[in-house]
């Protein structure tokens, strides 16, 4: 994700959804964790009653883990929501 600045990111990421998928759609997050952190917690709440799968697998040493989620969201706008309410957690990658 373009750190420097967030907005142009999600400018293009929403321009891109709309011309790869017909809404509303399924979409795949894919984020990586510490192990120990409370965030896949959070995780899990951030996408609770939105009827997504939730997948967690941790790394070969067990210090990451990564968190699949997917979720059938109405449009874009929703995709990148979802995507701001992830990335306000400290440690979390999105990929």
């Amino acid at each position: 994700m373009e750190k420097n600045n967030p907005e142009e990111f999600y400018k293009k990421l929403k321009i891109q959804l709309t011309e790869t998928s017909v809404w509303p759609s399924d979409y795949l997050y894919k984020f990586i964790v510490l192990s120990d952190s409370e965030n896949i917690g959070i995780i899990h709440k951030i996408f609770d009653n939105t009827g997504a799968v939730i997948e967690s697998k941790k790394s070969k040493k067990g210090k990451y883990t990564s968190v699949s989620v997917t979720v059938n969201l109405p449009n874009p706008d929703e995709v990148i929501r979802k995507y701001q309410e992830v990335g306000a957690l400290e440690g979390v990658i999105s990929l």
